[in-house]
C-alpha cells in the first residue's frame, strides 16, 4: 500500500488533504443545520443516524471524487500526446460522474441513508476551493 502512495505527487496529496479539510468542515456544518431544524420541525427534518451515515458516506465519495481526478491529472500531465490526454481526461471525468450518481441513487434508495445529507456533502469540495480562492488569494504566484 506504501507503494502506492509512493507514487502519488506531493501537489495531489496535498490538495487532497484541503479537500478532506473543507468536505469535513462542511460536513459538521450540515449535521449542524439538520441538528437545528430537527429542533424547530422535527417531524419534518430528522437528524438520527441516517443523517450521520448519509454525511460520512457523501463526503467519503467527494473525497475519492476528487482524489481520482488528481491522480488522472497527474497522469496526463507526463504525456506527450495531447489527443490521448484529452481522452483520458474525458474518460476519467466520466467515470467519476458515474460513480456519484451511483452514490446518489444509493443515498436516495437505501434506508439508511437521509437522501439529502448524502447528496449535499458532493458540492463541499467545490465550495471549499472558491472560498480559498476569494479568503487565500496566491500572491506569489507559487504553490496555492
Amino acid at each position: 500500500m506504501s507503494k502506492f502512495f509512493d507514487k502519488i505527487q506531493p501537489a495531489v496529496k496535498k490538495e487532497t488533504k484541503h479537500i478532506i479539510f473543507y468536505t469535513g468542515i462542511g460536513v459538521a456544518l450540515m449535521w449542524v443545520v439538520f441538528a437545528l431544524l430537527h429542533g424547530f420541525m422535527p417531524e419534518k427534518v430528522p437528524f438520527d443516524y441516517t443523517v450521520i451515515l448519509g454525511g460520512l458516506g457523501g463526503g467519503a465519495v467527494a473525497v475519492l471524487n476528487f482524489f481520482l481526478m488528481g491522480l488522472t491529472v497527474q497522469k496526463v500531465a507526463g504525456q506527450t500526446n495531447e489527443d490521448a490526454a484529452r481522452m483520458q481526461m474525458k474518460v476519467s471525468y466520466s467515470q467519476r460522474l458515474m460513480l456519484q450518481i451511483l452514490w446518489i441513487i444509493v443515498a436516495i434508495a437505501a434506508p439508511c441513508f437521509q437522501f439529502a445529507a448524502g447528496i449535499v456533502p458532493l458540492l463541499f469540495p467545490s465550495f471549499g476551493i472558491k472560498a480559498r480562492a476569494i479568503f487565500k488569494p496566491n500572491k506569489t504566484g507559487g504553490d496555492v
